[in-house]
C-alpha cells in the first residue's frame, strides 16, 4: 500500500510499504477513507520532535473495516468507523477512569512499528475498544464525513480544553490560538453554554470561522496588547475560563494574564520551547487553576457524535484544503507556511 513517511525535517514522502494485516485476534484492519494533517504533525515536519527516517506519520483517520481478528465482535467487515488518535484496550484502570490516553497497553498512530493515519490502511490494535462505528450513510455526504473525522482529535481536544477551563453556562471564555484546536474549543465553549467567547487570533479567515463557531469578540493583538484588549472587554477582570491551544511560552503567559481571579486555564497546546510561561506565584495569588493535557478523545466521542449527526455542531469548516494521498507533502508545506488551516486527505 501507499503511506506517508518522514525521513528528515521537511522531507515527507509517500511510499510503498507493507500492507497491514491482523497480527493478534483483537486487531482490525481499516481501509482509510479520510485522514488529515494535524498542527502537532508540524513539529516532526520541522524537526522539533524526533522521528526515525522512514517512520510513518498521521493520527487522524476514519474508514471502513476490511478485516477483523477472531476476537473482534463490536465491528465487522464493511463498517464505517472513526479512530481516536490513541488506541486503547478499554479495560485497564486508566481506561475505566476515562483516561484512555494513559492506557497501559495503548499507543499512538505513527509511533515506531505502527501504521500512520496518512496511508491507505491501518492495523488497529484493540479494535473493539478503540474504534467507534459511524452511520454508513455518511460515506455519501462529504461534509458530514469530514465533520465526523474531527472526532479523531481536534473536536475532542477542543472539548477537553473547554472542560479543563471549566466552561459553564453564562461564562466568559477566552481562547488563545486560532488553529483547528482553538477553533474547536470555541465551538465546544458555545456548546457548553458560554455567554461570551473571545477568540485571540490574527488571521481573518480563521477568526471568521471562530465567529461562525460562536465567538462574540475577536482580539487580533498579541502579548501585552492582547492582554489589555481582553481586560478592556471584561471590565478589567479577565475571562472565567481560558483555553490555551498553542503551546508556546508566550501563549501560556497570555492565557494566565487574561484569566479572571478564581478562573481556570484548559491547556491543550503541545508544549514546545524552552519555558512554560507559567508563574506559579501569580497563579497562587490569583487562585488560577490549570488543567489539560493530552485529550482522551475516545471517552468524548459518544457524547459528541450525536450532536454532529443531528447538526447541533458542524466542525467541518476547520478543513480548508483537500489533497489526495500523493499530495500530502504539499499539504504539509501549506500548513507550515500557514496558507492552509487544516488539510483534509481523501482517498479514491
Amino acid at each position: 500500500m501507499r503511506a506517508t513517511t518522514i525521513h528528515a525535517p521537511f522531507d515527507m514522502r509517500v511510499e510503498d510499504v507493507p500492507d497491514p494485516v491482523v497480527q493478534v485476534p483483537t486487531d482490525a484492519v481499516v481501509r482509510v477513507v479520510q485522514a488529515c494533517i494535524c498542527g502537532s504533525d508540524l513539529w516532526a515536519y520541522r524537526g522539533e520532535s524526533s522521528r526515525r527516517p522512514g517512520q510513518r506519520i498521521g493520527h487522524e483517520f476514519l474508514g471502513t473495516i476490511e478485516e477483523t481478528g477472531s476476537e473482534v465482535t463490536g465491528v465487522r467487515r464493511g463498517d464505517l468507523v472513526v479512530a481516536p488518535f490513541v488506541w486503547s484496550d478499554g479495560v485497564c484502570d486508566y481506561c475505566r477512569e476515562g483516561l484512555t490516553t494513559s492506557c497501559e497497553h495503548g499507543g499512538f498512530w505513527g509511533s515506531v512499528g505502527s501504521d500512520g493515519g496518512q496511508g491507505e490502511a491501518v492495523r488497529v490494535p484493540f479494535a473493539d475498544a478503540t474504534l467507534v462505528r459511524l452511520p454508513k450513510e455518511a460515506l455519501s455526504d462529504g461534509r458530514l464525513l469530514s465533520a465526523l473525522l474531527t472526532l479523531s482529535d481536534v473536536l475532542g481536544t477542543g472539548h477537553h480544553a473547554a472542560l479543563g477551563a471549566g466552561v459553564r453556562p453564562g461564562a466568559t471564555v477566552a481562547v488563545v490560538g486560532d488553529g483547528a484546536v482553538g477553533l474547536c474549543a470555541v465551538l465546544a465553549a458555545k456548546r457548553l453554554g458560554a455567554e461570551r467567547i473571545i477568540a485571540l487570533g490574527r488571521h481573518e479567515a480563521r477568526t471568521d470561522i471562530a465567529r461562525r463557531f460562536g465567538a462574540t469578540d475577536v482580539v487580533a493583538e498579541r502579548g501585552e496588547a492582547a492582554v489589555e484588549a481582553v481586560r478592556e472587554l471584561t471590565r478589567g477582570r479577565g475571562a472565567h475560563a481560558v483555553v490555551e491551544a498553542v503551546g508556546t511560552e508566550q501563549s501560556m503567559r497570555t492565557a494566565v494574564n487574561v484569566t479572571r481571579d478564581g478562573g481556570a486555564i484548559g491547556f491543550v497546546g503541545v508544549p514546545h520551547g524552552s519555558s512554560t510561561g507559567l508563574d506559579l506565584g501569580v497563579m497562587f495569588d490569583r487562585n488560577i487553576a490549570l488543567r489539560g493535557g493530552v485529550a482522551p478523545v475516545r471517552t468524548y466521542i459518544p457524547e459528541l457524535l450525536p450532536d454532529i449527526l443531528d447538526g447541533t455542531i458542524d466542525p467541518s469548516p476547520v478543513f480548508d484544503r483537500t489533497v489526495g494521498l500523493e499530495g500530502v507533502p504539499d499539504g504539509y508545506r501549506a500548513m507550515d507556511e500557514r496558507t492552509a488551516l487544516k488539510v483534509l486527505v481523501t482517498h479514491g
